[in-house]
């Protein structure tokens, strides 16, 4: 008799969201992936804006630097909004456990935002030791940003749903980024760039709403995430909370309506806008 061979199907790929995420090195791999994923990104940023952009050719050295950085956190912003409406608005296991409940794309969220964190953390300090620069609100917020969810990662019986949510504060970073570019560009007076500035404020105000809801969410199920999440990753995690609803949240969104109605360049010297735009008649490239 003909021996009979068995063919052996090869076997599927395993979707990245269900690696073992309770290895070490599949932590730190993507981490690691996440921080060089946005460096590429703050690299891509820099040559394509050389390539397209006569406004950024004619930029200070310490405004391209922003220019690219503000770009990296859009990408980002796109991210962490995509992340937090989909804990927010479907059914899954952190929505039902808001305390301890975890999924794989929840651990690979959580994991590549370190990653970026990271690399903000690297740029904002590396920037600020280049140009002698600080600024205090941004640097509070990074390294909250940093220690929260490093934190998250270390004490691995945590839950997902308070972090990811977090991550829809990102939702105003697009918009801001495209404020800054298009102001820049002499765009000012337009409707695009009013329109968008209307946009960037309304996410502003949702930002506020939103860390309304995180709390409510901590007071519902404060037995839960007292019991469950180390004390100091528990203050952390509110005192940030705190800064963001009481300091953060309104200083920008007053800066940034401030903004709509004078525009300026709040992050360098306070410089008036160009007014080189359409409004004025004028071609100018972006």
């Amino acid at each position: 008799m003909a021996a009979t061979v068995s063919e052996e199907k090869p076997l599927p790929l395993r979707s990245v969201f269900e690696m073992d995420y309770s290895s070490t090195s599949v932590q730190l791999q993507l981490i690691g992936l996440g921080f060089c994923f946005y460096s590429l990104v703050f690299l891509l940023s820099h040559f394509l804006s050389v390539l397209l952009s006569h406004t950024y050719r004619s930029l200070a050295t310490k405004e391209k630097v922003f220019w690219c950085l503000a770009a990296t956190r859009a990408i980002f912003g796109v991210q962490g909004s995509w992340a937090g409406l989909r804990a927010l608005m479907e059914d899954n296991p952190m929505f039902s456990d808001k305390v301890q409940g975890q999924t794989g794309w929840s651990w690979f969220t959580m994991l590549t935002a370190c990653g970026f964190f990271t690399f903000e953390n690297v740029a904002l300090h590396g920037s600020n030791l280049v140009f002698r620069s600080f600024d205090a609100t941004l640097a509070t917020h990074h390294a909250f940003a940093l220690a929260g969810f490093g934190g998250t990662v270390l004490h691995r019986d945590m839950g997902h749903f308070l972090p990811v949510i977090t991550l829809l504060l990102e939702m105003s970073t697009p918009f801001t980024c495209i404020s800054w570019m298009l102001l820049k560009a002499g765009w000012s007076r337009t409707l695009l760039w009013r329109a968008n500035q209307w946009l960037m404020i309304h996410m502003f105000h949702c930002r506020m709403v939103l860390t309304y809801y995180m709390w409510w969410v901590c007071w519902c199920n404060w037995s839960g995430l007292y019991m469950t999440i180390p004390l100091p990753q528990l203050l952390i995690f509110l005192v940030g909370l705190t800064l963001l609803t009481l300091i953060m949240n309104p200083l920008w969104l007053h800066k940034k309506t401030m903004q709509l109605l004078n525009p300026v360049d709040w992050n360098f010297s306070n410089k008036s806008a160009p007014e080189n735009g359409p409004a004025r008649g004028k071609a100018h490239k972006s």
